[in-house]
């Protein structure tokens, strides 16, 4: 069954560092395109960050040099590095993936269509 299980949300003041983790199982790793998400209470979803299969890289631009998406193959993780934290960054964060949209990652990202999608990790930036 294939399974995607974010881990490393918490609690943190304005300007703290996070490291999202978002372990793969079930299905091959490699050659996917993954992404980030998050959703505000009442607010809609968003995207974070996605990666495509060769590496290449999209962030939004409300974490555009704060936040770094980075995969590790052989350990099938997904990670988010977040620095420079801010209250608005608070939200639910939901890692996805599918091997569909490898070589079309940005399409995917833009219009959410994953397949696979995990449980979700609270993040809470306190002013």
């Amino acid at each position: 069954q294939e399974q995607l299980v974010e881990s490393g949300g918490g609690s943190v003041q304005s300007g703290g560092s996070l490291r999202l983790s978002c372990s793969a199982s079930g299905y091959s790793y490699s050659g996917f395109c993954m992404g980030w998400f998050r959703q505000a209470e009442g607010e809609e979803r968003e995207g974070v960050a996605a990666i495509d299969r060769d590496g290449s890289t999209i962030y939004a631009d409300s974490v555009k040099g704060r936040f770094t998406i980075s995969q590790d193959n052989a350990k099938q993780t997904l990670y988010l590095s977040m620095n420079n934290l801010k209250p608005e960054d608070t939200a639910t964060y939901y890692c996805a993936a599918d091997s569909l949209c490898a070589g079309a990652c940005n399409y995917c990202y833009r219009g959410a269509y994953f397949k696979y999608w995990g449980q979700g990790a609270k993040v809470t930036v306190s002013s």
